[in-house]
């Protein structure tokens, strides 16, 4: 199955960096004012949703959810119950962090719905790589720095291995999240995992 890609109205200022990471038989879905960034990112739309409040409704061939402005979804949100809707398993969303943080909070909140509905999913933006981490090990190669935060409840057993600040079995909670700015070791891969609960793990990454 193919991956779907949903790209969000939020600013993207390095497309380059974002044309690197799609691939050619991606579905590509895009969601209201994230119509912006086709030009530059050089995809055509599989889908377009909206209820476009911040852009005028295209005129295209291309098939057109139109949304009601009274609603519970965001438009990002609603595009990701539709890709499930429709099969898909592996999530790519860009355009989804940027100048409003309600907006970018509701956005990574997506990443922990789609992990819960046990989804394959990542958040990429100009600076970083975002993913949810759970039980299953994540290994990290390349970072400048990587940071895990605890965005739902308490984690426990939370272990970070093979970098400059390691964690055995710990336990994180909302109200603090300690683990900032960790550092890979030369020549190691790390690898993060949670035994209970779930953590953001942002990687931000090293400039070509």
């Amino acid at each position: 199955m193919q991956r779907c890609v949903i790209i969000g109205g939020a600013e993207i200022k390095n497309y380059n960096r974002i044309k690197s990471k799609l691939n050619e038989n991606d579905y590509f879905i895009f969601c209201d004012s994230g119509l912006k960034h086709q030009k530059m990112l050089n995809i055509n739309a599989n889908l377009i949703i909206g209820d476009f409040d911040s852009i005028s409704k295209p005129e295209t061939n291309v098939e057109t959810v139109v949304l009601p402005t009274v609603k519970d979804d965001t438009d990002t949100f609603y595009a990701v119950k539709e890709a499930i809707k429709r099969g898909f398993n592996k999530f790519l969303l860009i355009g989804v962090t940027g100048n409003r943080l309600d907006h970018t909070l509701g956005n990574i909140s997506a990443l922990l719905y789609l992990y819960k509905q046990e989804k394959t999913a990542t958040v990429i933006d100009d600076y970083s790589v975002m993913q949810i981490v759970g039980k299953e090990p994540i290994s990290i190669e390349k970072a400048k720095y990587f940071s895990l935060l605890n965005i739902s409840g308490t984690a426990t057993g939370v272990n970070i291995e093979n970098a400059k600040y390691p964690l055995n079995d710990a336990q994180i909670n909302s109200e603090y999240s300690y683990c900032i700015s960790n550092e890979l070791i030369k020549n190691q891969k790390a690898k993060v995992y949670v035994k209970n609960g779930q953590m953001l793990l942002i990687i931000v990454e090293e400039e070509d």
